[in-house]
Order: C-alpha cells, then sequence, then structure tokens
C-alpha cells in the first residue's frame, strides 16, 4: 500500500482517499490500533531506596536576562539561551518547538500561574479561566535554542533519539533566578531576596520595597 495526494495504491489499483475509507468501513475493517510501551530495564524498589528508576538522562542549560520595573514590578524577558540533549534528534524542528513550547510553559509555573485557595480549603484557581497563564507575548524577546549535535543515546531508543517533552519545563528556572538577581541588584547584590514563586509582579515589587528599606 502507498499513500499518495489525496489516494491510496494498493498493488496496480489507485483508490480516492474517501472511497477506499468507506470501502474498509462497508467491509468491518478496523483503521485504527493501540497499543502500550513498557520501558524496558527499569525498576525501583522503595524500601531499599535502590534501583534504576529511569531508562536514561536528557541534559540542558539555559540563561535567561530579564528586565523589572523597581516601581510597579513589572518585568519582562529579554534573551534566553537554550542547549538542550536530545540524543540524535528525529526531527530538529520538532524537537525545537518542544523546548520552546516546554521552556514557555516552565515560566508561567514560576511566573504567573498563581495557587490560591479560599477559606474553606477550596482551590479558586483551578482552571486558566481563573489564573495567567503565559500568553505569545510574553516569549523571550530574543529566544535562541539549540540542540546538542554531539549527543546520542546510549540506549537502544529509536535512531538514539532521547524524549524532548518535559525535561525542558525545568529549564525556566534560570528565568526565576534572573529575576531574582535583578531585584538583588537594589542593594548592589548584598542581599539574596526572598522572591516566592510564583514570581508575580506583585511578589517583585514587595520584594524590591523591602530591600529598600533594609528588610
Amino acid at each position: 500500500m502507498v499513500f499518495e495526494a489525496n489516494s491510496i495504491r494498493v498493488g496496480d489499483q489507485t483508490f480516492a482517499f474517501d472511497a477506499f475509507i468507506k470501502l474498509a468501513y462497508m467491509a468491518r475493517v478496523q483503521l485504527s490500533a493501540t497499543g502500550f510501551y513498557k520501558t524496558p530495564d527499569i525498576h525501583w524498589d522503595r524500601a531499599t531506596g535502590k534501583g534504576r528508576p529511569f531508562y536514561y538522562f536528557a541534559y540542558g542549560a539555559s540563561v535567561s536576562e530579564v528586565s523589572i520595573d523597581t516601581l510597579t514590578g513589572e518585568y519582562q524577558v529579554d534573551r534566553v539561551d537554550i542547549l538542550h540533549d536530545v540524543g540524535c534528534s528525529l526531527n530538529p524542528a520538532i524537537d525545537i518547538g518542544q523546548i520552546e513550547g516546554g521552556f514557555v510553559q516552565g515560566m508561567g509555573w514560576l511566573t504567573t500561574e498563581e495557587l490560591w485557595w479560599d477559606d474553606n480549603g477550596r482551590l479558586r484557581t483551578h482552571a486558566p479561566s481563573t489564573y495567567k497563564i503565559p500568553l505569545a507575548s510574553d516569549r523571550p524577546r530574543i529566544f535562541n535554542v539549540e540542540l546538542a549535535d554531539w549527543s546520542e543515546n546510549r540506549e537502544m531508543t529509536i535512531k538514539r533519539s532521547k524524549a524532548v517533552g518535559e525535561p525542558p519545563f525545568m529549564l525556566a528556572m534560570s528565568v526565576l533566578e534572573a529575576l531574582s538577581m535583578a531585584v538583588a541588584s537594589v542593594d548592589d547584590y548584598k542581599t539574596c531576596p526572598r522572591l516566592d514563586t510564583p514570581a508575580t509582579p506583585e511578589r517583585i515589587l514587595m520584594a524590591v520595597e523591602s530591600l529598600k528599606k533594609g528588610r
């Protein structure tokens, strides 16, 4: 079977795609399949704290530059540079997109997505309608992402690649550290400010005011 533009060729016969689907439907031929992947060679003994809980490790590094307004606490992410390990990339464009998306999601986790409970212990910020998620306008003004082209997964994964869905999420910690350093500049870097997450403009402003007052 060869899938072509809007058609399927089977041997010397060619079918329009919709006609082929109709034939399969009328013949009660299932055209979908499901399956499960079991990661090999992993185990963990919680009682002894020993085992191999992960098949392999992925690595990454990020550097972020930010600007803050010391009068309002508002900030912007000026530049981010990322180098990330995806093993032998199956599709560099998709991998870079995953890294960018994971990083921006991590920014939201650390800077805008504030959890708030009422007096009865009910979570009130339970959906994007009740808390602030990053927008396209919140992305770094300069956003450089490079793949570690020297990397190769030592494990027998598909073409020695590495998963890239979740690890870039943690690289956004560089934004939080950059915001903390920006606040520390108010006191000439003499004091490490207390900047809780998410580092909202309100919390940044409170940290700035605290340093100005010498607390």
